[in-house]
């Protein structure tokens, strides 16, 4: 199972953050299906680019509504993880701000939860890479490395790397999806259409947190301020 990964919004600046990606049973033929769509339909000034993000200023909403269209058509599972920044708990908050290295790698564990119960035997996991607050590279590849072995079946492989998206075009498509439903779950125009165009593909998702601040002991706890 190859499975990649990305992420959309900000802890500091945005009310929702998104992680989530699709499973492949084959990279080369999504990253071809990719490579191929971008020197074919988008616009010419961006063909040559090495990355072409989802909210690149080059495209219209009806080209990414078409791109869109086009990777769904390409047999791939979605699955993904909302946050709401108001929900972000307790315990990756301090006086100095939000511990954002420690919250991603969280969200990244129990997004890839999602794929489980799962019997199989090979699991490669690609994410986007970017510097983490108080977690180095190694540390987060061993994180959730460990976290999936101690999900996977017995005596499956286990393999998590990053890349930069720059120069792996299935990262690209995750990033797309991960655009997408940003759009969607911060309302913003076009967003619904996006997230229609998507849903047959989306096998699994869950919000993240929704029930730690629905426990009246945490919300007492809650000063003024502590929302970011």
């Amino acid at each position: 199972m190859f499975v990649f990964l990305d992420e959309s919004g900000s802890f500091f600046e945005d009310d929702y953050f998104i992680v989530g990606g699709f499973l492949s049973g084959g990279q080369r033929r999504t990253a071809k299906a990719f490579r191929k769509w971008q020197h074919q339909k988008f616009p010419k000034k961006i063909r040559a680019k090495t990355e072409v993000k989802f909210d690149d200023t080059g495209l219209t909403h009806a080209l990414r509504e078409k791109t869109l269209a086009y990777f769904a058509s390409q047999d791939i599972r979605i699955f993904y993880t909302f946050l709401n920044k108001a929900n972000i708990p307790l315990e990756y908050r301090t006086k100095r701000g939000i511990e954002s290295g420690h919250l991603y790698t969280e969200i990244v564990a129990q997004t890839l939860d999602l794929l489980f119960p799962n019997t199989d035997d090979e699991f490669f996991v690609l994410i986007d890479q970017r510097q983490l607050k108080k977690v180095t590279k190694a540390e987060f590849k061993d994180k959730i490395e460990l976290h999936l072995q101690l999900k996977a079946q017995k005596g499956a492989f286990v393999r998590v790397d990053t890349d930069d998206s720059t120069t792996n075009a299935n990262i690209q498509i995750a990033d797309w999806i991960c655009g997408a439903l940003f759009h969607y779950h911060m309302r913003r125009p076009n967003g619904k259409r996006y997230y229609e165009i998507l849903k047959n593909n989306i096998v699994a998702s869950r919000e993240m947190f929704e029930d730690f601040w629905g426990q009246s002991s945490n919300k007492k706890h809650l000063r003024r301020g502590d929302l970011l």
